[in-house]
This record gives structure tokens, C-alpha cells and sequence, in this order.
């Protein structure tokens, strides 16, 4: 079981940023991906970013050129810096971190998710 406890949300003014943390613990998986996502109040929960265990970064096409994701691995810590935020990213944010079995089954595991609202 892997538990992930995510920290940073909170309101910001447009045009600011926002730093979100996620720290996993638990029995960690050799091969694995850390991810965020995002759900805005009537919308489908949506990929954010995802880093790879070798620190390989993908972004959607939303949140690109505005938002890093990067991981400490001696730490088991993801984290998402946030800049040039607009009242349209106002979600709750989810961590969640996948783990591959040796025969490449993934296995989910999702954070409690942090309020970030962005408004004036």
C-alpha cells in the first residue's frame, strides 16, 4: 500500500503562483509514475501532469509553459509549481502515484486532493 498526503492548495490571486506537494509513502515500487490531477466543480476529474521515475515530464496542453512538475526521489515527494494561474484553474488537486508490478500491472493509488481557488 502506498499513502499519499498532498499539501500547498489555498486562494490566489490571478496571475500569481502556488507550489502543491504530494509525499508517498509506504511499499514503493521500483517502476513507477507520479501523477496530478485536477476536478473543477461539475467536470470530469483531468490529468494535469505526470513526472516518471527518471524525472521524464508530461503536461496538458492547458497547463503548459505555466506549470512544472518535478520529484524528489529520496524524498518519495512530487510537487507541482503553479505561475501564471487564471480563475479557470480553480480545481481540487489530486496526486496520485502509479505503481508497475513485474508483469506491468499498474497499481493506482490517489491523495485525499487540495483546494486551490484562483480568484481577484
Amino acid at each position: 500500500q502506498v499513502q499519499l498526503v498532498e499539501s500547498g492548495g489555498g486562494l490566489v490571486q490571478p496571475g500569481g503562483s502556488l507550489r502543491l506537494s504530494c509525499a508517498a509513502s509506504g511499499t514503493m515500487f521500483g517502476i513507477n509514475t507520479m501523477a496530478w490531477y485536477r476536478q473543477a466543480p461539475g467536470k470530469e476529474r483531468e490529468l494535469v501532469a505526470t513526472v516518471s521515475n527518471t524525472g521524464i515530464p508530461n503536461y496538458a496542453g492547458s497547463v503548459r509553459g505555466r506549470f512544472s512538475i518535478s520529484r524528489d526521489n529520496t524524498k518519495n515527494t512530487v510537487y507541482l509549481q503553479m505561475n501564471s494561474l487564471k480563475s479557470e484553474d480553480t480545481a481540487v488537486y489530486y496526486c496520485k502515484y502509479t505503481g508497475y508490478s513485474s508483469f506491468g500491472e499498474p497499481n493506482d493509488y490517489w491523495g485525499q486532493g487540495t483546494q486551490v481557488s484562483v480568484s481577484s
